[in-house]
């Protein structure tokens, strides 16, 4: 599936109990900071169980780009022979992101203090997205960005010649700034620091400290300062990507929503500034356990059950907890669909700017299969309508966004009529196996013929 190539309309039918175990790809944050930072290093970085959608394909084509040598070894298994901080050389043509925010917004960071300019693109949701908030930043750096109106790609980034390290106050939550400034801080000379205000993903901070980076986390009354010293050579690694969270959610809450359902979802990770979905779903009742806790690379790993959970109740989301689960929103909205009373979702503007406006994407499909929600700029409340009481038989437009694809194709296993994605194209971008992975737990989605 390729969200740029025709429209693959599916639809998902109520099916039977899904059972078994559910092997989902490597975690999607880790695969991008893998093969950046190993770009970054000296020597040869060796990485396993990375993420083979099209999303991290296109992150690894740019590093081959900026000089690194990135070879596939077999399913799931790279090797990344680095040219250090400060080594990448001007690509040739321009770099394509294809559907990645998180891709594009990494790579400006690592190249904004090199002296290379580099024009990026993507697909028209990407092309969609506003830049600035990366670009601003990195413009402190003294990189120059010129892109279309209202900072859109494409953009042509001109990186820093001699660049100076910033202290940076991060102005909504977001991994993704964070990130993109300490990338660009390891060329820098003296210290970059960078301040948040609330917990995001920590991912880029455990990272740079096991290549080497000299790095440090404070929490202080302004919030969480991270402090990085630039212009260190970073040393290659062995990276176990643990397998991702957030493509768990789908198998997980599907599995939570279909009567007799039984399904293990093992090696994920649980890294707490990700597993906030986890925590929100038991709290709303949900027969979900964490077993064989462990830790793998520096990241928490556990191994998921989750069973069928007729008796869950809507609550109040804490707004605190919406860096830790952003992206799982979509689906936490489906899951809300089934449980009894109101689930209140606040602080969550962000969705309005990931692959599409994801509040008003869920609401639109969610009210055209029979569920009442209420939206606003920030906040979304969903009325359940009780465990198996979704009506269904509505169309919904994913709006080029696998997330918004996957979860209405989760609603539609437990639903009474069947559910209809206009396009599921873009799930190839992060969750290549997704088809299948359901298909063996039990699920009914299909292709429709054109």
């Amino acid at each position: 599936m390729s969200s740029h190539g025709d429209p693959i309309p599916m639809t998902s039918r109520p099916c039977g109990p899904l059972k078994g175990e559910a092997h989902v790809p490597g975690d999607k944050s880790i695969s991008h900071r893998s093969l950046i930072l190993g770009a970054m290093a000296v020597g040869e970085t060796h990485i396993t169980g990375l993420l083979e959608g099209q999303d991290v394909l296109d992150t690894a084509k740019a590093m081959a780009a900026f000089g690194a040598d990135v070879e596939r070894l077999g399913e799931g298994e790279w090797r990344v022979s680095g040219v250090g901080v400060g080594g990448f050389a001007e690509p040739d043509n321009v770099i394509d992101c294809g559907n990645s925010g998180t891709g594009v917004r990494l790579i400006m960071g690592s190249m904004a203090t090199s002296p290379i300019t580099v024009t990026f693109t993507g697909d028209a949701s990407l092309n969609g997205r506003p830049m600035a908030r990366v670009t601003d930043p990195l413009a402190l750096f003294g990189t120059q960005a010129v892109g279309r109106e209202g900072g859109r790609l494409p953009m042509t980034l001109v990186g820093a010649a001699e660049p100076v390290p910033v202290r940076y106050e991060v102005p909504v939550p977001s991994a993704q700034v964070k990130s993109a400034v300490l990338l660009a801080g390891l060329n820098a000379p003296g210290q970059t620091v960078v301040i948040e205000k609330e917990a995001t993903r920590d991912h880029t901070e455990r990272m740079l400290a096991g290549f080497g980076a000299e790095i440090s986390t404070e929490i202080t009354d302004d919030g969480r300062v991270i402090t990085l010293t630039g212009q260190p050579e970073l040393k290659p690694l062995d990276i176990i990507v643990p397998r991702d969270p957030s493509s768990a959610a789908f198998p997980v809450c599907a599995a939570l929503l279909v009567p007799g359902s039984d399904v293990l979802v093992p090696n994920i990770g649980l890294n707490p500034t990700r597993a906030g979905l986890f925590y929100t779903l038991q709290e709303m009742g949900a027969d979900l356990t964490f077993e064989n806790m462990r830790e793998e690379g520096g990241e928490p790993v556990a191994d998921l059950r989750a069973r069928y959970s007729p008796d869950m109740k809507g609550i109040e989301v804490p707004p605190e907890r919406a860096a830790s689960m952003i992206d799982e929103y979509p689906i936490l909205s489906c899951v809300a669909a089934n449980a009894t009373g109101q689930t209140v979702m606040r602080g969550v503007k962000e969705l309005r700017v990931k692959e599409s406006d994801r509040i008003e994407a869920m609401a639109s499909g969610l009210r055209a299969n029979g569920v009442t929600v209420e939206d606003g700029p920030d906040w979304w409340i969903v009325t359940g309508k009780g465990a198996g009481n979704v009506p269904g038989g509505g169309l919904c437009k994913s709006h080029l966004d696998h997330r918004i694809a996957m979860s209405f194709l989760c609603l539609g296993m437990a639903a009474e009529k069947p559910v209809k994605v206009d396009d599921a194209g873009p799930i190839a971008t992060s969750f290549p196996i997704f088809e299948p992975l359901m298909a063996g737990l039990g699920a009914q989605v299909v292709r429709d013929n054109g």
